[in-house]
């Protein structure tokens, strides 16, 4: 089988039948099987079909390419080892130097010993195992604090333990954040945030952050390169149980005895996962009604006066969330959920009243679906075409992926609130079909997840980044942030900085602050990993000048309109 891309398969073909390569009992003599016809692709996969008793794999592949090192006597082989054994999933070869006409001609010798069903999705689980050096177990609320400790001690230079705020029974909503100036905001730093355990009883989602956070401080004392760079351009922020009330009442049944609903909702019977404000219904009936399209808001929509009201029936959980993600500019974040294995991006609610399915896409559906395969793409299930589904869905069209309203429509969702009320793009992964694992199955969910917990908080640097500011140089806070052809806009931070998620390519961007000028610019967004910059320097407007020289001298300016009608009074006056 070939690939171009590791995830999508094609059987090669001999006439109407699969290529089969014919192994030989007798393991001294080497039998030559060739392709039909030459193949190009960057990865090859050979599927054992059946075995010799005790046979084992021994083939031999010649490459043929283009020059690479070797040795100038074409007849003469050279041998090259590794110095030790090495297990990887690809191979990679770069040339270093080059002889005259060379080209390459080189035999790999694979060897190996008879493998499982590769179809057989349970024997692989059982195989896996981590080296990670980390606390493998369930823990209780105070086990969870006591952790956090252990971490923040171990890296006290990049971690801080702080709380959001608390839940329906007293427990404190804890978060622990990782930065290389912790405490502090710093100008240019994206922010990022992870959230597990809105639904008490979906556990894998809040022992992933445990460990990640663990993972992150071991890895940065040991200099891991790729750890540092993370650590110290961004702004981690990791809260594992949002929902601790309900966390206590599962586990004390357990993973043997918990069930799919106890331990679900908050202590007062509420489902956080859709618990804030439905914002979706105010946009969309705002653009029915055909207002003019500047007075459609698209991003930052107020909340409710109903909703912000004591009386409202909202967790105060929820409230802590909302206050938490007003109070700082996370620009990603994604809450981990249990009981399937997908990642799901907004919208999350549909749109037309008399349908509970319906793909709903943002504006942002390109960046929204590019975010969510990151994470799918990565891990180690999601998007293997031979996984069992979960339950009754299959979520192997969209590669791991689906838009939440196409799903099941949810109204208030934290995806949907999040995009519409504060600058950040939230996502939900589902990292595992079982909600509750048993203890000894969480070093192969954690293998399973740890690439695609990384890979989703690096996105956070992808699309334009940059400052706001006036002609003397200080930041402009609240300014906008508006991107040709899309229509949702953002808004700068209290110092100005701004990031804005983007896909490869070109963008015209246009940032205006009430009293300045607008300007727009080009932003070329590239490929490689890093948010391209892209500042803007406004110039106040006239009238902005005028009332601050006559604030400065305490007179008011007066505005024209004003003037024109104090004109028309006193010819009035006049003329009787």
């Amino acid at each position: 089988m070939v690939s171009n891309d590791s995830h999508t398969w094609v059987t090669v073909k001999n006439g109407s039948g699969d290529m089969i390569f014919e192994g030989n009992s007798e393991k001294e003599i080497p039998v030559l099987n060739e392709l039909p016809v030459p193949m190009v692709a960057r990865y090859i996969r050979i599927n054992p079909q059946s075995w010799f008793d005790n046979g084992s794999i021994c083939m031999r592949m010649e490459i043929l390419g283009c020059p690479l090192p070797g040795n100038s006597e074409k007849e003469i082989p050279v041998l090259n080892e590794l110095p030790v054994p090495m297990v990887a999933r690809y191979i990679r070869i770069n040339p270093q130097s080059w002889f005259d006409n060379g080209s390459i001609c080189m035999r790999m010798e694979i060897l190996g010993c008879p493998l499982p069903d590769p179809n057989n999705y349970y024997h692989r689980r059982n195989e896996m195992t981590t080296t990670d050096d980390l606390d493998f177990k369930h823990h209780s609320y105070k086990e969870m604090r006591q952790l956090m400790k252990v971490v923040n001690e171990m890296c006290p230079n990049i971690t801080r333990i702080y709380n959001i705020g608390k839940s329906h029974q007293g427990l404190k909503l804890y978060a622990v954040e990782i930065s290389d100036h912790p405490g502090e905001h710093e100008v240019g730093e994206p922010e990022f945030h992870y959230i597990a355990g809105a639904h008490g009883n979906e556990v894998l989602g809040r022992e992933l952050l445990l460990l990640l956070m663990q993972f992150l401080c071991q890895e940065y004392l040991a200099r891991n390169t790729r750890i540092v760079r993370l650590v110290e351009e961004t702004r981690i922020h990791l809260l594992p149980s949002l929902n601790p009330d309900g966390y206590e009442k599962a586990y004390e049944g357990g993973s043997e005895l918990g069930g799919w609903s106890l331990g679900r909702w908050t202590h007062d019977g509420i489902d956080i996962n859709n618990n804030f404000p439905d914002l979706n219904t105010l946009l969309w009936e705002a653009e029915d009604r055909q207002n003019i399209p500047r007075k459609v808001p698209n991003h930052y929509i107020a909340i409710p006066e109903w909703f912000l009201s004591e009386n409202a029936t909202v967790a105060m959980e929820t409230r802590a969330v909302i206050a938490w993600m007003e109070k700082i500019p996370f620009v990603l974040g994604g809450n981990l959920q249990g009981g399937e294995l997908v990642v799901a991006y907004p919208y999350d609610m549909v749109r037309s009243l008399w349908k509970t399915q319906e793909h709903t896409p943002t504006p942002d559906d390109h960046v929204f679906r590019w975010l969510a395969y990151s994470y799918a793409s990565t891990h180690r299930l999601m998007t293997d075409a031979r996984r069992r589904v979960c339950h009754t869905e299959d979520f192997q069209k969209e590669e791991g992926t689906v838009n939440g309203a196409s799903w099941h429509t949810v109204a208030g969702s934290l995806n949907d609130f999040s995009y519409l009320h504060t600058n950040c793009f939230e996502l939900s992964i589902y990292v595992g079909c079982d909600k509750y694992p048993h203890e000894s199955e969480l070093p192969e969910e954690w293998e399973n997840n740890r690439e695609s917990l990384i890979v989703f908080m690096e996105q956070v640097h992808r699309g334009i980044k940059g400052m706001v500011r006036d002609l003397h140089g200080k930041g402009i806070p609240n300014a906008i942030i508006s991107v040709e052809g899309v229509n949702h806009d953002i808004q700068t931070a209290s110092d100005g900085d701004y990031w804005r998620l983007l896909n490869p390519g070109e963008y015209v961007v246009t940032a205006k602050a009430e009293g300045f000028t607008a300007s727009t610019k080009n932003c070329m967004v590239g490929y490689d990993m890093g948010a391209t910059r892209c500042d803007f320097t406004l110039s106040k407007t006239n009238l902005a000048r005028i009332r601050e020289i006559m604030e400065k001298f305490g007179k008011q300016p007066v505005t024209l309109p004003a003037r024109r009608l104090k004109l028309r009074g006193r010819k009035r006056r006049q003329r009787g």
